[in-house]
């Protein structure tokens, strides 16, 4: 099965108000996903956001966003550079490719025997 994880690109302290509490202890955080398998890892080229207040630990939501914090989005979500989406297979993956080659080999050796 496949586990999923959540990377922090960037983190950011924000000095605008919350709009829950009014205290200026914002932090913008940048997540890109990675899913890692005992086959593969994979780099996904979402990013995710998440506003949060350092105070009253709630999350700020895009509804409840006010002017200046969609402005300060929008210059630290520019900044971001997110790895390149790919996929990496791991040394298990290389050793079950080389295993099924073998056997195909073989089998087509034991079955050309048969014939002469």
């Amino acid at each position: 099965m496949a586990k999923e994880e959540l990377k922090i690109i960037k983190k950011a302290e924000l000095t605008n108000n919350c709009p829950e509490c009014f205290n200026q202890e914002l932090q913008l955080t940048f997540y890109q996903k990675h899913k890692y398998h005992s086959l593969y890892h994979q780099t996904s080229g979402e990013v995710t956001h998440e506003i949060k207040c350092k105070t009253c630990h709630s999350v700020i939501y895009p509804v409840s966003w006010t002017q200046d914090i969609e402005r300060v989005f929008d210059f630290y979500r520019k900044m971001v550079t997110p790895d390149r989406a790919t996929i990496k297979f791991t040394m298990l993956f290389y050793i079950l490719i080389l295993i099924l080659i073998v056997l195909v080999a073989g089998s087509f050796y034991l079955y050309l025997q048969k014939l002469i």
